[in-house]
């Protein structure tokens, strides 16, 4: 997450939302505490975005961004937010910053080579340990009190006038940074940018594919009862993707622009009472979502020809309506934790739950023999625990503070977050149903075609679950340099990203042309779905490595801030070109399931050549210029 001197996410710093998020969230954080303070719940705040420790405008740590503002799902999606959105960093993550600013300093022969690290680290974590559980909603605002903040505590055997080298202030190394760059003396290095994008993607990776396990369980575990089944399973979780959670993710996404700046005004309970705003604002969203669900069977009947997987599906949403409830809190409450800088949380959380929520569907469906209906019980029940293990966390582990208890303030002005809510739902339904429209055009193929396909769509999205988050994490460190005005160091970022997309799509071509028959068997034991997925998943190994160079295309693009174009490229590709190549092979030259995919791994190579040749052409230095004006004027 950026600090004010910085442009805001580097997913999107340069989008041009719907809407003025700025002057809508500031004004909306500003009647907050408006109300608060004339109902004597407060001292007078003082709301400044000007006042935040390190954040000078060619600082690595005034640049810094966290990798986050992304929704989960089959192709994950990062959403826009406005381009003076103030962000606000941790403590111990505006000391990551200026730790990376130093290695950067003495690898330039800047300064000495720090040979007391572990001391000033072990000092840093004595520090701040009782501010870990904390997160303090701003942070120090003065020279000095930052220089106790962060510099080492002396010992009995401490130097009176101490090492110079060892005692500098980060107002120091700003200073030493500004120059250092202002010569042309800080550069970077492959190894390093791979060391630094790999510790970003590494946790999303696991993240990404702990969340998108609930989804796999389901269909993993009741692929084996049938085709039937199969199919169904794969149409019930097309809809519940489409009509409910992927609502839910985008209608939560304006808490990244609300929490966020109640957090950096100062009043951590406001946090606390955007969270509740979006929480009572999602059950409402709820009961029409929950009457879809109800009448899923006589409305899915309508539209799919093979009636019997409709009726299925329809069964397996009735039951899930019972989950719904439980993910909009998630979703809120994942937010709630962000804005204070915990984004582990949710890790933490689906490292317990998701296990638990494999091990429910086996032994609902096959212990209990409960069949089909045991899986959406399963869902329902994970859903459900899933905020409830985030409150545990928020109550035992961090983020409690920023929580001021249930007021009837959750009740009013919803209009500022519905303003800023309903671009990110846009943006998310768009992702979402570009692909989600080849399983409703494969019911149209038959009852196997159905089932095959939600298999092939289960794998490749599994497979997207690796280049997404190192295109995520290759976006941040872009960005950062960027912000820090080292062209050079970006393009060496920019290259390692793609060098990462190029070994992940290699492998995942790799996994899926030798393994076809072998996973295939892992989602059905129906002879003909497997011999179905087998013929096409070469097809989808095809564009594996499309996929991944063109997701990681679209984060540099973000961390240059030219994101609109990887947008409209995106939309037109998967619109204008996958869809009517999709349908046009499948049904009018009669390729069936192979054409549905002939027209995705076209659109993908599409996406590709346009953005890489877009980003070849593009200066770097004019992405620095627009940073640098970004920084004067925040």
């Amino acid at each position: 997450m950026a600090s004010n001197n910085a442009a805001p996410l580097a997913s999107h710093q340069d989008s041009q939302p719907l809407i003025s998020e700025p002057s809508v969230a500031h004004t909306a954080i500003a009647r907050d505490i408006a109300s608060y303070t004339s109902d004597g719940d407060g001292s007078d705040p003082v709301y400044s975005t000007s006042n935040v420790l390190g954040t000078t405008p060619h600082s690595l740590a005034g640049s810094y961004r966290r990798p986050c503002h992304y929704t989960a799902g089959p192709r994950g999606t990062v959403v826009p937010h406005g381009q003076d959105q103030d962000q606000y960093l941790s403590k111990e993550e505006l000391e990551r910053a200026y730790t990376e600013e130093r290695d950067l300093l003495s690898d330039n022969n800047v300064i000495a080579p720090e040979s007391s690290k572990k001391n000033r680290m072990s000092n840093l974590t004595k520090q701040l340990g009782s501010a870990a559980l904390s997160h303090p909603a701003s942070l120090p605002h003065t020279d000095e009190e930052s220089q106790q903040a962060f510099a080492p505590a002396p010992t009995e055997t401490s130097a009176l006038l101490g090492n110079r080298e060892e005692s500098l202030d980060n107002n120091e190394i700003d200073r030493k940074w500004e120059e250092a760059v202002a010569s042309g003396l800080i550069q970077s290095s492959w190894k390093r940018e791979a060391r630094v994008i790999g510790t970003y993607s590494l946790p999303l990776i696991v993240t990404f594919l702990l969340q998108y396990s609930l989804t796999v369980a389901s269909i993993f575990t009741v692929g084996h009862l049938g085709t039937v089944e199969l199919g169904a399973v794969s149409l019930a979780s097309m809809t519940v993707s489409i009509t409910g959670w992927a609502v839910y993710q985008g209608l939560a996404t304006s808490l990244d622009t609300l929490c966020a700046q109640a957090y950096g005004s100062g009043r951590k309970e406001l946090v606390g009472l955007q969270m509740q705003r979006m929480v009572f604002f999602l059950l409402v969203v709820t009961v029409p979502i929950a009457t879809i669900w109800l009448f899923a069977d006589r409305i899915l009947v309508a539209i799919i020809p093979e009636a019997e997987v409709a009726i299925l599906a329809g069964q397996y949403l009735k039951i899930v309506i019972l989950g719904a409830p439980g993910y909009a809190c998630f979703e809120s409450g994942k937010r709630f934790l962000q804005a204070q800088g915990i984004f582990t949380a949710s890790l933490y959380v689906l490292l317990v739950c998701a296990p638990l929520n494999a091990f429910m569907n086996w032994f609902f469906v096959w212990k209990l023999e409960m069949g089909f209906l045991g899986a959406p019980i399963a869902v329902a029940i994970t859903e459900n625990l899933l905020p409830l293990c985030l409150f545990l966390y928020v109550y035992f582990v961090a983020g409690r503070e920023c929580w001021n208890g249930f007021t009837w303030k959750a009740f009013q002005n919803w209009g500022p977050m519905i303003r800023l809510a309903l671009p990110g739902l846009i943006m998310v339904e768009a992702e979402c149903l570009a692909f989600e429209l080849l399983t409703l055009m494969s019911s149209y193929l038959g009852t196997e075609v159905l089932a095959a396909q939600s298999v092939l769509s289960t794998i490749s999205s599994m497979t997207f679950q690796i280049p997404f988050p190192v295109a995520i994490a290759g976006s941040t460190r872009v960005a950062n340099l960027i912000g820090a005005t080292l062209v050079d160091a970006a393009r060496i970022a920019a290259k390692v990203t793609l060098t990462g997309a190029v070994i992940v799509g290699l492998l995942n071509m790799l996994l899926l042309s030798s393994l076809r028959y072998s996973l295939a068997s892992l989602f059905s034991s129906d002879e003909k779905v497997i011999e179905i997925v087998g013929d096409i998943l070469p097809i989808c190994a095809a564009f594996q490595l499309f996929d991944a160079l063109a997701a990681c295309c679209n984060g540099i693009l973000r961390g240059m801030g030219r994101q609109e174009i990887g947008g409209y490229v995106q939309v037109f590709c998967y619109y204008a070109v996958a869809m009517p190549i999709s349908i046009g092979t499948a049904f009018g030259l009669g390729w069936g399931i192979a054409g549905l995919w002939t027209g995705v791994a076209i659109a993908l190579g599409l996406v590709f050549f346009i953005e890489v040749v877009f980003i070849s052409r593009t200066s770097w230095e004019r992405s620095v210029d627009e940073a640098q004006k970004r920084n004067a004027v925040a």
